[in-house]
């Protein structure tokens, strides 16, 4: 029989009893056990390192899966969710539908349904004025500031009352979907929605209107282009009115396309089918006007044969959503009858265009909504559909 675990047999010396071994015998195979055990350590040990090796080469191929383009998804922490009580303290006085208790009517049903805890807190910093000029003119920002500071007021219509405070709760909204881009360039969330106010689609380059200071979208697709150095930006606007801001900031730009789906005939009465861009910018505008009492089938149509087409042609390298939720059933200023369902749907088709081309880079922004419970479940509908 063989000898076990390598041992050898002791060695048998001339002119002596095999069956009685001497000490000499028995120190040699004392010494050739030892040499045994310390060659199965090291094999051991040599296993144990090569286990550990595989084990990590596993884990690394599960957390980087490979896409088709050849490079490695970014590991993200998840959804990101911007908001401050700073934005509280925008009074638009009584009555007035952009109140505050809109964000406090989203926080509360975050943390009654345990969504909260599950986003990754984005602290808003207040937005350096170099940025707001990317996309307004100097005069009109400071325009506006010195309204604001000079108290109670309004910025250029009767619907946009502001109070002292307002001129630095828009450069915080502004700094808050600011950081929600940076936050998601730097792989710290998958995603992000902004939680802000005051509103910004309306905003022109030297106008408030519709509630809107400061057009926080736009700023925000300048930034990725100046800052982050991505040509490419989608902005896909669902607000039951027209982003008329938004579009004719970029209506001669091939750089930044625009999406709006929006009730018409309403305010503030833009958004044709005809409006397509003009100059270099022709064919990067489209608009797709939904009559009053249009719901999740009219939504979704509009998502899948005009956006998903057009989306997918342009192949932006990042993509922002203008989301107003005041196309929601029993909103307070809409016609149409989108339900949080809806809402749910249409995020994830925009996702899928951001993971198409932009490898999942989404920044949502809060816009209008305006009956507190259908906005809060909107945009529980919306965060779940973001974190799946």
């Amino acid at each position: 029989m063989p000898p076990r675990w390598g041992l050898q047999p002791s060695r048998m010396v001339v002119g002596y009893n095999h069956a009685a071994p001497t000490a000499l015998d028995a120190l040699q195979t004392g010494i050739d056990f030892m040499r045994s055990m310390r060659f199965i350590a090291a094999k051991l040990v040599l296993l144990e390192r090569t286990h550990c090796l595989l084990l990590l080469m596993i884990m690394q191929s599960l957390a980087c899966p490979k896409v088709a383009n050849g490079e490695t998804n970014r590991i993200a922490a998840g959804t990101g969710f911007v908001y401050g009580d700073i934005y509280l303290k925008h009074h638009t006085g009584e009555g007035h539908p952009e109140r505050p208790a809109r964000l406090t009517a989203i926080v509360t049903r975050l943390k009654q349904t345990g969504l909260l805890s599950e986003l990754v807190a984005i602290k808003p910093t207040a937005a350096a004025p170099e940025w707001l000029v990317t996309v307004h003119t100097p005069a009109y920002v400071e325009r506006v500031r010195k309204i604001c500071q000079a108290g109670a007021g309004f910025v250029d219509s009767g619907d946009t009352p502001v109070s002292p405070e307002s001129y630095e709760v828009a450069l915080a909204a502004v700094g808050g979907v600011l950081a929600a881009v940076d936050a998601v360039m730097a792989g710290k969330v998958r995603n992000a929605f902004c939680a802000v106010r005051p509103p910004g689609h309306h905003a022109l380059k030297d106008k408030g209107m519709g509630f809107c200071l400061f057009n926080n979208v736009a700023i925000a697709a300048r930034y990725i282009q100046k800052q982050h150095k991505l040509a490419k930006v989608l902005i896909v606007d669902w607000d039951v009115h027209h982003g008329n801001g938004t579009q004719a900031l970029f209506y001669d730009d091939a750089s930044v396309f625009y999406f709006s789906v929006h009730a018409s005939p309403f305010y503030p009465g833009t958004g044709g089918v005809e409006e397509k861009g003009e100059g270099k910018g022709l064919g990067f505008t489209l608009n797709v006007p939904l009559p009053a009492g249009s719901g999740d089938a009219e939504y979704r149509k509009a998502f899948v044969e005009k956006l998903k087409p057009a989306a997918a042609a342009f192949k932006p390298d990042f993509v922002l959503i203008s989301a107003g939720f005041d196309a929601a059933q029993n909103d307070l200023l809409g016609p149409m009858k989108v339900t949080p369902e809806g809402y749910a749907v249409l995020t994830r088709i925009v996702k899928g265009i951001a993971e198409q081309s932009g490898q999942g880079r989404l920044v949502s922004v809060l816009e209008g909504g305006y009956q507190g419970e259908a906005l809060a479940a909107s945009v529980e509908a919306h965060l779940r559909g973001l974190k799946e």
